[in-house]
């Protein structure tokens, strides 16, 4: 009866740290040991049956042809997989899913806009007994995925686009290598000022999430315009967050405010400007007033500014868009823009283990839209336009230098 005991005690240590075909061939070893009558003795004791400690002896003997390396149970064995028990399920769930399937047809990577709870309910009226979360397997075994939209159609190339990115190239070493300043322009999408919600995430304790406004309608604090400027040579970036509208003027400013701020200490012998910017917009190729605009700046600051725009529908290939925007984005998470200050609190606080810094301000003044620039205000400015594509690319010089 001891024997009985500590045995029992032993297979009630091993069998939850063992599975189940470790299990089998430990008891069968055991009991293949045993004299007459050890095979009862330890099926009594391990819960295992006759059979099965039979066949487990019979496994020792035999290794190479009843293992399968990285099973528990013979090849062969187990319970069958859902597909193999129902011929048509595969069949059935395919046909329910292609009509409605979106993507390239030539591709291996498809997807599926119906809800699994959907499908399911669709297999069963079929006579299939399946979950939606068995669908869900299914699916990914298919090679369907979750997926959202992808931005990644720019629409119709122009002509010489290749061409016009190898001459911003260009022109930007050569500038860097003069030691003369190189900025990317843009502006950011404006953004609502008040205690909204946004759908980017952030940890918080477990039930404690950020409280926000249950509407969406804009306030008294209107909306928020950033205006960016970044420093391609010196990795280094500037924010003018207005408060009125995103215009040519507005962004000439947030220029004027980067050269103010940043520029003219990090290059006080600087004579040149070289501004790349996307081909619309605030600052597009088009834009009189953008243009107009440039000639006062450069006037006030007595720097030759050289522009090279990108091609139509090149946005985001602007050095701003991946290389300070993003981070901005980020760093925001899933933070309320509750005030001006905030959002000037959280561009500042933004940095990157690649040497990444900020500098942002408010911005107080008004910008008026629809500001028209008339022909003959274009004539008196000193526009010195390229010999490649001169919509895209040009300089203005000052009318009189007033210094630095």
């Amino acid at each position: 009866m001891e024997d009985a005991i500590n045995y029992v005690e032993y297979f009630a240590a091993l069998r939850p740290r063992l599975g189940e075909r470790e299990f089998r061939l430990a008891a069968s070893a055991l009991a293949k040991n045993f004299s007459r009558g050890g095979v009862s003795f330890i099926a009594n004791v391990s819960g295992l049956s006759r059979p099965t400690l039979y066949s487990g002896m019979r496994e020792l003997e035999d290794i190479p042809a009843a293992c399968v390396p990285g099973r528990q149970r013979k090849a062969g064995g187990g319970r069958k997989t859902l597909l193999a028990c129902d011929t048509t399920l595969e069949k059935d769930l395919l046909r329910l899913v292609s009509p409605h399937g979106h993507g390239d047809p030539e591709s291996l990577l498809l997807w599926t806009s119906k809800s699994l709870r959907k499908l399911s309910s669709e297999l069963c009226a079929a006579g299939h007994e399946i979950g939606h979360v068995t669908v869900g397997k299914l699916l990914e075994k298919l090679g369907f995925t979750l997926q959202t939209n992808k931005k990644s159609r720019e629409g119709t190339g122009g002509p010489d686009r290749d061409e016009q990115f190898e001459h911003i190239s260009k022109t930007a070493e050569t500038f860097i290598e003069m030691g003369q300043p190189v900025v990317s322009v843009d502006a950011k999408k404006q953004e609502r000022v008040g205690n909204f919600k946004n759908n980017v995430r952030e940890y918080h304790p477990i039930g404690n999430p950020e409280q926000v406004n249950i509407y969406d309608f804009i306030n008294e604090n209107g909306r928020a315009a950033p205006g960016g400027i970044y420093d391609i040579g010196a990795k280094e970036g500037c924010i003018n967050v207005g408060i009125s509208h995103d215009t040519a003027e507005f962004a000439v400013d947030s220029i004027r405010n980067w050269w103010r701020n940043m520029g003219i200490l990090r290059y006080p012998c600087a004579r040149s400007l070289l501004v790349t910017a996307d081909g619309g917009g605030s600052n597009g190729s088009r834009n009189r007033l953008w243009k107009a605009a440039l000639q006062k700046f450069a006037d006030e600051a007595g720097l030759n500014v050289c522009v090279c725009h990108f091609p139509p529908g090149t946005s985001k290939w602007n050095k701003i868009e991946h290389r300070m925007f993003s981070m901005l984005s980020m760093n925001r998470r899933g933070r309320p823009l509750t005030s001006i200050e905030v959002i000037v609190s959280l561009i500042e606080w933004t940095k990157t283990q690649t040497g990444l810094r900020i500098k942002a301000s408010k911005s107080d003044k008004e910008c008026t839209c629809g500001i028209k620039v008339s022909e003959d205000e274009i004539r008196k400015l000193r526009i010195l336009t390229a010999g490649f594509h001169p919509e895209w690319n040009y300089g203005i010089r000052p009318r009189k230098c007033q210094g630095n």
